[in-house]
């Protein structure tokens, strides 16, 4: 799979857990965060990212494969909804499963999708209580 925003020298949790189970999961993203102020390094990145993720999905080498957090590439405008869903459509084998992650998808994803969740936060310490994220909780 490929992860849209996080670094490539990063090391998350997700990361360390899925090679342990042999799961290639790529990022690369620029670190991004909610605060940055200049996006034309993320947005690069983010499109580069969808180039290598079309390659890697039309290739069929995978029975599952993850876009992390790759609806926000949508939200933030820089891809169009209905130009991804269009191309899944034509070149997606039919038995690759994909798995969008993210907030905000956009319509014409989740009309396509044959299953969505949306997860909602009802509660977060950070928020509700000031506390910072904690190793082997939120990393």
């Amino acid at each position: 799979g490929v992860q849209f925003f996080k670094h490539e020298k990063s090391s998350y949790g997700e990361l360390k857990a899925l090679e342990k189970m042999g799961i290639a999961l790529t990022p690369m993203g620029d670190g991004f965060t909610w605060t940055s102020k200049n996006l034309d390094e993320t947005q690069a990145k983010a499109l580069h990212g969808w180039e290598v993720a079309k390659q890697k999905i039309a290739s069929g080498e995978y029975d599952v494969f993850l876009l992390d957090e790759f609806t926000y590439v949508m939200h933030f405008g820089w891809l169009d909804a209905s130009e991804v869903v269009a191309w899944l459509a034509a070149h997606k084998p039919p038995m690759t499963h994909v798995i969008i992650t993210g907030r905000d998808a956009p319509e014409a994803l989740i009309e396509f999708a044959d299953l969505v969740t949306e997860m909602r936060e009802v509660k977060h310490p950070y928020r509700d209580q000031g506390i910072r994220a904690q190793p082997g909780i939120e990393f």
